[in-house]
């Protein structure tokens, strides 16, 4: 009987199992059914009678240290040590070597100086950054002027420097943690409401809220945060809406909205595009003292 060859090829699975955790701008990597799906049509032009199957990787080894059925692994020069681990994961598993077939990475004409000289992945998720991954919505509920971006990321991301930036450049700058201070001001949108919810305690002596007070009381009861996020994210988005007005009448061509919560309170439909701003987990410092939370204009207790 011919022996049939099959062709296994693994494709990661996740960011969030650390296999790919450490890559360059990992937060940009597609979802695995894509990625599948452009490997599949790859091998499909190449060779439409290759038999192959795609395999989800959750792991750095896969099935390679457990399928008694594979006999060859095809590596580079830079995953060849990866290819060693892998054989001796499998003699430690009882099974035979694999022969490691190596080959040379095609090196990338185009690569910047801070890209890798093969042609790679990374390289081209660092390409996408400043780029519009899909086309500007066009909604008729939204002005053609002023353009409307919503800027959001997380603490420390630079979210707010980006904001100076194009404000420099002339955009009109809504600042949504500003408006979340103002709607809780005696007299403001949603002083009444929050009093009337969260009770009297929380009011100063000078009728001020206490923004500390009730960040105590919404503080890990998800209940009562929602609760919260239902009465001051309305507000915010109506002062919102009134500061592009404010834009428009004042003839400005772009109107940057900086939220942290954009996508979380669901302002993403008050603007034409989303940008958001990433850092790596390890390089955000943390702060001492509380926690400021961006979209409420309060303070949740620290975690230490």
């Amino acid at each position: 009987m011919a022996r049939t060859t099959v062709l296994i090829t693994g494709c990661s699975s996740g960011i969030g199992l650390g296999l790919a955790a450490r890559l360059v701008l990992a937060e940009l990597i597609e979802p695995y059914e894509l990625r599948a799906a452009k490997l599949r049509e790859f091998l499909e032009d190449v060779k439409p009678s290759l038999r192959y199957d795609i395999v989800p990787l959750v792991d750095p080894y896969g099935p390679s240290i457990t399928d008694p059925d594979l006999q060859c692994l095809v590596v580079s020069e830079e995953t060849r040590r990866g290819g060693e681990a892998v054989n001796k994961k499998r003699l430690e598993n009882g099974l035979p070597e694999l022969t490691l077939y190596e080959i040379l990475l095609m090196k990338d004409p185009d690569h910047s100086p801070s890209e890798e000289e093969k042609i790679s992945s990374s390289s081209l998720r660092q390409r996408l950054l400043g780029t519009l991954p899909r086309a500007p919505r066009e909604d008729p509920a939204l002005p053609l002027r002023p353009y409307v971006i919503g800027l959001t990321g997380g603490t420390g991301s630079g979210k707010t420097s980006i904001a100076k930036l194009l404000g420099q450049l002339g955009a009109f700058l809504i600042d949504a943690d500003k408006l979340g201070h103002a709607v809780y001001v005696p007299g403001g949108p949603a002083y009444e409401q929050v009093v009337a919810a969260f009770g009297a305690e929380i009011v100063n002596e000078d009728g001020t809220i206490n923004r500390k007070v009730l960040g105590a009381k919404v503080f890990g009861n998800q209940e009562q945060l929602k609760s919260l996020t239902d009465i001051v994210w309305p507000e915010i988005a109506r002062m919102v809406k009134e500061q592009i007005r404010e834009a428009e009448a004042q003839g400005r061509a772009v109107c940057v909205l900086d939220a942290a919560v954009l996508l979380e309170a669901g302002w993403q439909d008050m603007v034409h595009e989303v940008w958001t701003a990433i850092i790596p987990e390890e390089e955000v410092g943390e702060a001492p003292g509380p926690l400021a939370v961006p979209g409420l204009g309060l303070q949740f207790p620290s975690s230490t």
